[in-house]
């Protein structure tokens, strides 16, 4: 049997990540705009960018997914009414929703609808309900196992999307109300603050003697990452591998859309080996992570993957250090200027820009005054070898090895 190449979708919370995530390999990505979408708290686009950005998707061939995937109260019901014929004239490839006003609305205004994990779809019988009702393609459930998943896609030709990478919710499906109890911050309304995360003490009601409750952040979960599996998720037949992080840096796009994406082509030319994925897997610690998970593809979870941190485990980190003041397109030659830190050869650095998005390279040789220098110092003007164009005003990162 002919296996099909999985879409590799990935989120964009502003131009940055919606320029890095198509140049670093994304078929798809998905967003918000700031309403009705998940992550409220991002800084997320606007109505009136809708048309900018699915043009700027399709001419790079890459389809473009809206997400207006909230619980929505009456007074909200006449946004979708300005939304969604926006987005239908734009030219959106599929909205992803879960409240059942958004789903009706999109079957009138005829647009491709996705199902969000939200709604929890966890059994073929739920999946051919959407069918029935016209969705396009159903994002299961993240509790729901690899063996559950063959099984449902053994039954329905509904496209199906699953999660590869990303934060994990210790609420089933996410829908969770421990913020909104704790802040009047709703999760299913996209304004998680997340006390999940938090490091929680017990207090004993006699003498009033206080207990940190277990050596690690008990309702926190470490970050799915799939990447040594993913050659069974491919062979399982899921159509859409997601990552998640529209709240996350453009290097951490920049990192894991690349990642997946060579795994994903090694795979289809019979290159993935074991120690390629294992090399992909020290690559992917290098960013934002919160330690890694299969989550729930093998079964329930173990307390072993609850993280051990508020904070994250990369490997590197990012320092600021200059800005870029010229590219010269015909000699790819960057123009620097170092404002708040060195710069060495043998150094690594990240470019940033909205319409760059993210370039890592690594300095070889480096000039200052057309002299060649082993070291830039704070205020100097430097140039060196860039492959890919850069803009002004594009900002300038060291990577550095944590320790």
């Amino acid at each position: 049997m002919i296996k099909k190449k999985p879409e590799l979708l990935a989120p964009a919370g502003d131009w940055r990540m919606l320029t890095t995530a198509v140049k670093a390999g994304a078929d798809a990505v998905y967003f918000g705009i700031d309403k009705l979408n998940m992550r409220a708290m991002a800084k997320n686009f606007t109505l009136d960018e809708l048309p900018e950005i699915v043009k700027f998707c399709h001419d790079h061939d890459v389809d473009a997914h809206l997400t207006l995937n909230t619980i929505v109260f009456d007074n909200e019901l006449k946004e979708l009414d300005i939304i969604l014929p926006e987005a239908k004239k734009a030219g959106v490839d599929m909205v992803i929703c879960w409240d059942m006003s958004v789903i009706e609305k999109a079957i009138e205004y005829d647009l491709p609808f996705c199902v969000s994990t939200q709604a929890s779809v966890s059994n073929s019988g739920a999946v051919k309900m959407y069918r029935r009702l016209g969705a396009k393609r159903v994002v299961l459930a993240r509790e729901v196992t690899l063996e559950k998943i063959k099984e449902i896609k053994s039954s329905t030709d509904m496209e199906i999307e699953a999660f590869v990478h990303g934060a994990m919710c210790v609420a089933v499906s996410g829908r969770c109300f421990l913020s909104h109890e704790v802040f009047d911050k709703s999760a299913n309304r996209g304004e998680c603050l997340q006390p999940c995360r938090y490091e929680y003490e017990i207090t004993a009601k006699q003498g009033g003697k206080t207990f940190i409750l277990g050596e690690d952040y008990v309702m926190s979960p470490e970050d799915l990452c799939t990447i040594e599996f993913i050659d069974q998720l491919i062979e399982a037949g899921i159509d859409s591998f997601k990552i998640e992080g529209r709240k996350r840096a453009p290097e951490y796009i920049a990192k894991v859309v690349s990642t997946y994406r060579k795994a994903i082509d090694l795979y289809f030319e019979g290159k993935l080996r074991d120690e390629v994925k294992s090399e992909m897997w020290n690559e992917l610690r290098k960013v934002y992570n919160r330690g890694f998970s299969p989550g729930f593809y093998f079964g329930k979870p173990s307390g072993e993957h609850f993280t051990k941190s508020p904070n994250s485990q990369a490997t590197t980190k990012k320092q600021y250090i200059g800005k870029v003041l010229n590219y010269f397109g015909k000699s790819k030659i960057a123009h620097i200027l170092l404002e708040a830190g060195d710069l060495r050869t043998g150094e690594s650095i990240y470019i940033i820009g909205n319409s760059t998005g993210v370039v890592e390279l690594k300095i070889d040789k480096m000039m200052k005054d057309e002299v060649f220098i082993e070291k830039g110092e704070k205020k100097d003007e430097i140039t060196f070898f860039c492959e890919e164009k850069l803009r002004p005003r594009d900002q300038v990162y060291k990577i550095i090895e944590k320790k």
